[in-house]
């Protein structure tokens, strides 16, 4: 159970940070880079467009690798999306910029980005599922907590792409804009490495390897979307926090550039909230075991709505020592008490041969809708508007806001055994019960 925990945790930390360092450095440099005949705002806009590329990308990499990872097998599609996600941020990190190719720089980077988002669109599934259904056999009472392990795998990448990121911003302005922004993309294949030689030694699922006797009779995604108001409610379910890590991350580092903060600072403090989310997800996700996992995100999104204008307006105080605390309590404690028992709930969602296709698809369109879109939708207000936090505040407590209305609408589902039957999806509704 430690080595599958080890490998959900080390493989989705670097698929997280290949995918994060991208909107990092986005932030920073590749709208002057990419896109170079635009204006600064247009700039900023045209990289995080890029950006959404690849959230687009997450619920079709879902439904393939989904639909591979039910039929065959988690291990496998658990390798073959850590190759194309390391793989396609080595490339990223060659690419000629638009001064060099014209054109084809910014269609080469949004090919690689799409890249980036159907791996990543297949890992948290393959992983999540590994550590769940191996947990069902020896810790049932304990999945939340197990399946922290995969979710940890987000800020763990979150510390380790602001960190080397962090770094490289250090050098001079034109060496960084020259060759520095390139090493975070190029380690790729340093923790590429890692990351297989961890992964190689897991065993299969045994729920899968069960299950597998009973063949389907249509694709996964036929199966799940047959009865489409699970996979709609695990969608709506993670808005709130995909909202508040995008805009609380990758956004901000853009944002509080702008407000007169130090690039260095900005990631230091993403750094440190990130820090802070290591203790907070594993703290709720095994309070969701003994309390629900309904109660836990509620919590969250209640948090977060409520801290959305305090927040930013701790951003705009100018202050560093503002900046740390309001992306801690933003970012670290309220976006993961929602972020937390999500592994676990959209698990359970899902009867074991349509598992993997259901929780990604649900998860991954939750991503696309809160955090592939808000970076670009922020961006955009803020242009038209000439400023002002409070588009930023508002998109928060509307991602908060639908996380918080889905959560009444579904069942209680900690203490649901997980079923190795072949297409089973549970109702979440609170009158409800597993079909």
């Amino acid at each position: 159970m430690r080595r599958v925990a080890l490998s959900g945790l080390l493989g989705t930390a670097v698929e997280f940070y290949d995918f994060l360092v991208y909107g990092t450095v986005a932030a920073l440099v590749f709208g002057d880079l990419f896109f170079p005949k635009a204006d600064p705002a247009v700039g900023t806009i045209a990289a995080f467009g890029t950006f959404a590329a690849g959230y687009v990308a997450r619920p079709l990499g879902g439904i393939v690798f989904g639909h591979f990872g039910d039929r065959i097998g988690r291990k496998s599609m658990m390798l073959l999306t850590m190759v194309l996600m390391g793989c396609g941020s080595f490339l990223i990190g060659v690419l000629p910029t638009y001064d060099a190719i014209g054109v084809w720089a910014p269609v080469l980077l949004v090919a690689l980005r799409v890249v980036q988002g159907l791996a990543i669109g297949g890992e948290w599934g393959g992983a999540t599922l590994m550590v769940v259904e191996h947990a069902e056999r020896t810790q049932g009472s304990r999945r939340g907590l197990w399946s922290s392990f995969t979710q940890l795998g987000a800020p763990l990448g979150s510390v380790l792409s602001a960190g080397v990121v962090t770094l490289v911003s250090t050098l001079p302005d034109d060496d960084f804009r020259s060759w520095g922004w390139r090493v975070p993309f190029l380690l790729s294949i340093v923790l590429l490495a890692v990351g297989l030689f961890v992964r190689l030694k897991v065993a299969e699922s045994p729920l899968f390897a069960q299950a597998k006797r009973e063949p389907l009779d249509k694709p996964p995604v036929v199966e799940v979307l047959r009865r489409p108001k699970p996979v709609l409610l695990a969608a709506c379910v993670g808005i709130g926090a995909f909202t508040a890590q995008s805009l609380l991350t990758g956004f901000m580092i853009s944002y509080a550039v702008d407000q007169g903060y130090s690039r260095p600072q900005v990631l230091t403090a993403v750094t440190i909230a990130s820090c802070v989310a290591l203790a907070v997800l594993p703290a709720a996700s095994a309070f969701s075991d003994r309390v629900g996992r309904r109660p836990v995100v509620l919590a969250g999104a209640v948090a977060s709505a409520a801290l959305a204008f305090p927040v930013l307006a701790l951003v705009d105080s100018g202050s560093p020592g503002l900046l740390i605390l309001a992306l801690a309590l933003g970012h670290g404690v309220a976006q993961s008490t929602m972020y937390g028992p999500l592994g676990a709930l959209l698990t359970e969602m899902f009867g074991t041969r349509v598992r993997y296709t259901g929780a990604s698809l649900g998860y991954q369109a939750a991503t696309l809708v809160g955090a592939g879109f808000s970076p670009l939708i922020a961006s955009s207000l803020l242009a038209s508007y000439g400023g002002g936090s409070a588009p930023v505040s508002l998109l928060l407590c509307g991602g908060a806001a639908i996380t918080a209305l889905t959560v009444w609408r579904m069942r209680e589902t900690h203490t649901d055994t997980l079923d190795p039957t072949p297409s089973r999806t549970t109702t979440p509704t609170p009158e409800g019960t597993p079909r």
